[in-house]
């Protein structure tokens, strides 16, 4: 009986513990500046009424590929009041090729059905693509045209989302990936939150954040 006791004591010790480490790591203790950042001013969305969660990554960043999954967590995980968005990032002339083929890809409606599957060519697979050449033979393989991917691939239209594509990034402050960016507002790393499961979570809650916010006038001008 005793024994018992002394089981059930230790396995409430135990279940206090986990408790206690999980709220020391709760919402309440986000704060700005060490987990978050402010953006300012505050950057134009292209989600209208809906609070926008953009996710800037490249394919050539091996980060974003272990981060892809936790992206989609927060993609499934968000309220019908907000959307999220992939934005590829060029940091460097060896990351353009992979930004022009989202942009091609996102023009041709194929990249919410290639996205995974060009992480896995890339970091699981290893299969070397370094030229628009190379991604126009791995979108093939996906059942894209090549010749129409290629065309695309040198429009005006994905130039244009790749001159905004820099401009987002330079006055949004972003100088890594993966960066989620809530609402133009916040910005957030992998290292300010304290890992990817963290950064799910604190997206969560700067989502929240600024519904709340927006939702605050609207009411004040019902009463």
């Amino acid at each position: 009986m005793i024994k018992r006791i002394g089981l059930l004591l230790a396995t409430l010790l135990f279940s206090a513990g986990v408790i206690a480490a999980e709220t020391a790591g709760s919402a309440t203790d986000w704060k700005e500046g060490t987990h978050y950042f402010l953006i300012s001013p505050a950057q134009p969305t292209a989600t209208g009424d809906r609070v926008e969660v953009l996710e800037v990554f490249s394919y050539a960043c091996p980060h974003c590929a272990h981060f892809q999954p936790y992206a989609e967590q927060i993609k499934q995980s968000l309220p019908a009041y907000a959307q999220f968005e992939y934005m590829p990032a060029i940091f460097n002339a060896s990351w353009e090729p992979f930004a022009r083929a989202y942009y091609t890809a996102q023009s041709m409606g194929v990249a919410e059905k290639t996205h995974q599957a060009l992480f896995d060519a890339l970091h699981r697979d290893h299969i070397p693509m370094r030229s628009i050449e190379d991604l126009a033979t791995f979108y093939a393989q996906q059942g894209v045209d090549r010749a129409k991917f290629l065309a695309t691939a040198a429009s005006f239209e994905v130039e244009s989302k790749m001159s905004r594509s820099m401009e987002i990034v330079k006055n949004d402050g972003v100088d890594g990936t993966p960066t989620i960016v809530v609402n133009g507002k916040y910005r957030i790393t992998g290292a300010s939150a304290g890992g990817f499961p963290q950064m799910v979570e604190l997206t969560n809650w700067l989502v929240k954040k600024e519904h709340d916010a927006k939702a605050k006038p609207a009411k004040a001008a019902k009463k």
